[in-house]
């Protein structure tokens, strides 16, 4: 019995310890280092990704303020080419944009009738010559009768009077040959100006009035774009003003310059024609292209830019989201101009970053600072180390 009741002991005491030995095991679980536990807690703060696309360093760059216009290209020289005389088209030796140098024949037209003139006018001379000679020879015979005292003062006078006749018959001849000769030589038409001929509207046994436009003929080697700026900015603008101009179907960009500013506004609209010149010496410009103008009204060298998308504005105060020491920081800024540097539109800092600082280049809204920061591999880095 007392044996018995010793091995029931000894099981229910084997029982109590390992029901304390399980618990102490569960504390010991419960409770671990500390350096697990600060590792938890770190692992808990809000973190944002970044790929290195939305970070930029804040780098001196030169500054442009600009004004934007546009407006179409036209060429500085062209010349409309017309009929001068009434006739018909016998030949056209030039199409659309064939090369044409000044003084080249483009148009010939029927010369016979303006011919047969020429014939009648030279005719009409040689006979008021003919009338000049005899009236000439009467008044020097009259003038020795005159002074022997054989004739009266009256008949020499006559005399007289017939030679001044006939010397403006022979000066009216003349004037009439120089006409026929002039519309003899209009029946040939030449170029104006050196270029490119860029329209054509005759052809060959048309028949045309002087003044009919026949030909346009342009140069491409300085062109124009008349654009329109508003009244408020045209006191920033002078000839001689440097230009950044793109054009459509052009892939870099031109310089050109302000030259000439129309002294009137334009009705409706009141803004003021600007006429900005720009080289075309590869030909690569054409007449009636548009094209947009930047304008510099001013320029800084050397100063620190930051993109105007990183620009937050609060309450008046203007800050910017740089990251530092791995953490996201909101930093207050004084700006400077506003304009463009070679990456886009962007706004000079006078105050509140350094040079080399990081910042998020886009506004993505209001940001906690102090959270922390890390950067997305890139894809291409991320496939390399799968492999």
């Amino acid at each position: 019995m007392l044996k018995r009741r010793a091995f029931w002991i000894i099981i229910v005491a084997a029982i109590l310890a390992a029901g304390v030995g399980a618990a102490a095991r569960k504390d010991r679980k419960q409770k671990p280092p500390q350096a697990a536990a600060e590792n938890t807690l770190a692992s808990a703060l809000p973190t944002l990704e970044f790929l290195s696309s939305d970070i930029t360093e804040v780098k001196p760059h030169d500054l442009r303020q600009i004004l934007s216009a546009s407006g179409s290209l036209r060429a500085i020289n062209q010349a409309t080419v017309k009929a001068m005389v009434a006739g018909e088209v016998r030949e056209v030796l030039v199409r659309e944009g064939e090369s044409v140098e000044a003084g080249q024949v483009l148009i010939k037209m029927d010369a016979s009738e303006y011919q047969a003139r020429q014939g009648q006018a030279k005719g009409a001379l040689a006979a008021a010559r003919g009338q000049l000679d005899i009236a000439t020879k009467a008044r020097d015979n009259n003038k020795a009768l005159l002074a022997k005292g054989f004739i009266s003062q009256n008949a020499f006078d006559n005399a007289e009077s017939q030679y001044r006749i006939a010397l403006a018959n022979v000066e009216s001849a003349k004037g009439a040959l120089d006409v026929a000769k002039k519309s003899l030589g209009d029946t040939v038409i030449r170029a104006p100006i050196s270029g490119l001929v860029s329209s054509r509207t005759v052809q060959p046994g048309e028949k045309v009035s002087p003044d009919n436009r026949l030909l346009d003929v342009v140069d491409l080697h300085q062109m124009e774009m008349e654009a329109a700026v508003p009244t408020t900015d045209i006191m920033h603008i002078k000839p001689g003003q440097e230009v950044q101009m793109k054009v459509e179907g052009v892939s870099i960009p031109l310089i050109g310059k302000v030259a000439r500013i129309n002294p009137s506004t334009q009705a409706g609209s009141r803004s003021i024609l600007v006429y900005i010149e720009v080289d075309n010496p590869q030909g690569a410009l054409r007449v009636g292209m548009f094209g947009e103008a930047q304008l510099t009204l001013a320029k800084k060298s050397s100063v620190l830019t930051v993109p105007q998308s990183a620009l937050q504005t609060n309450a008046g105060n203007t800050t910017v989201y740089a990251i530092e020491n791995g953490k996201l920081e909101q930093k207050p800024v004084t700006l400077g101009i506003r304009g463009n540097n070679e990456e886009g539109a962007a706004v000079e800092i006078v105050s509140g970053l350094n040079e080399g600082a990081q910042i998020v280049k886009s506004n993505l809204g209001n940001l906690l600072p102090g959270t922390l920061v890390r950067f997305a591999k890139a894809a291409n880095q991320t496939a390399a180390q799968s492999q």
